[in-house]
């Protein structure tokens, strides 16, 4: 019969100190002598694999946080919530953010800065090679967002893409929309192909396939790419009667689209979005869209590099958190006649 997991009170049996002593030593505390430090840690290496183990006290330095993009919604929501989760563990942040650090080849040289522990990378805009480069030299990361697919052993957190994508198809689909209208994402983005397999996945279960007339994917998505797809769908000659785009912006863009075409939005064309932020809220009608837990992702994201950081066993490298499907007025039945361009 295995004997039973030595305790901390076997250790200070062992050596004859009170169990504080032992505890202070196992949880890494600084004060205690050097050569009760040594005797505790003979003792534990006397005891083998039956001993509890002294905790690695976690890496010094400040946490450097990369979003190379502009910091308004979407990327400002999880910088600050990454801020305030940093400054909760007692850590200082250095900052890289803007869209002119995108061309800087930053990842190289983290591992030599001083006074660097760790990393939060926001949807980063660098070649996977060079994440994994990264991961070699035994750096700590967290990458948020990812654009590629995260490798096995990196950690990751994101949002779960493929549900939105389903759950906001399914109740276009349920409003009675078949001829709907795609305008994704960078088809290179991890989140653009899962977004696109979940609108496939709920028109699948209606019987419908996208058809490729009706998906559009742009470089950028920003409003004036949106804006563009859209009027190339609604000016095909049976044009969609819903659209669903990559993300908010997006949508706004072909809201714009719509209403240079006279159409009327729910009654005419059915319009969704994707992350809810504040734009969602401001248009007119309101925004049907996807909710992204982006502060959720920040605040999660640190604390899975603060675990690695501590030496803590990590079971989940790969977080998807959920999103959630906000019905607004932007979707609505679709029309009894399909209304057809001149």
């Amino acid at each position: 019969m295995a004997r039973d997991r030595a305790t901390v009170r076997d250790v200070a049996a062992a050596t004859g100190l009170s169990i504080a002593t032992v505890s202070r030593v196992l949880n890494g505390q600084a004060n205690v002598a050097p050569h009760t430090r040594e005797l505790v840690l003979a003792a534990v290496g006397r005891l083998g694999d039956q001993a509890p183990r002294p905790r690695a006290e976690p890496a010094a330095g400040a946490v450097y946080v990369r979003c190379p993009y502009l910091l308004t919604d979407y990327f400002g929501l999880i910088v600050s919530s990454v801020a305030e989760t940093i400054d909760l563990h007692g850590r200082q942040m250095i900052l890289n953010a803007g869209e002119t650090a995108q061309s800087a080849e930053i990842l190289k040289t983290l591992p030599g800065r001083s006074g660097i522990a760790g990393a939060i990378l926001i949807l980063p805009p660098e070649e996977p090679i060079d994440l994994v480069r990264l991961r070699d030299q035994s750096f700590p990361f967290v990458v948020v967002d990812p654009r590629t697919p995260p490798a096995k052993d990196m950690a990751a957190v994101s949002a779960a893409h493929f549900a939105g994508g389903r759950a906001v198809m399914a109740h276009l689909v349920g409003l009675g929309h078949r001829r709907v209208g795609i305008i994704g994402g960078p088809v290179d983005w991890l989140a653009a192909e899962a977004r696109l397999a979940g609108y496939a996945s709920a028109l699948a279960g209606a019987g419908v396939l996208p058809l490729p007339e009706l998906t559009r994917a742009v470089v950028e998505p920003n409003t004036g790419n949106g804006y563009r797809a859209a009027a190339e769908l609604l000016d095909l000659p049976e044009r969609p009667t819903a659209l669903v785009a990559f993300n908010d912006k997006m949508a706004v863009g072909a809201m714009w689209a719509a209403a240079e075409r006279g159409l009327s939005i729910p009654r005419d064309l059915s319009i969704a979005g994707f992350d809810d932020i504040d734009v969602s809220r401001a248009t007119s009608p309101a925004l049907t869209t996807v909710r992204q837990p982006l502060q959720e992702m920040g605040r999660t994201a640190v604390t899975l590099l603060m675990r690695i950081l501590g030496k803590q066993a990590v079971e989940a490298l790969h977080v998807s958190l959920g999103s959630q499907l906000v019905i607004r007025e932007s979707t609505g039945p679709v029309p009894a006649v399909p209304l057809v361009s001149h």
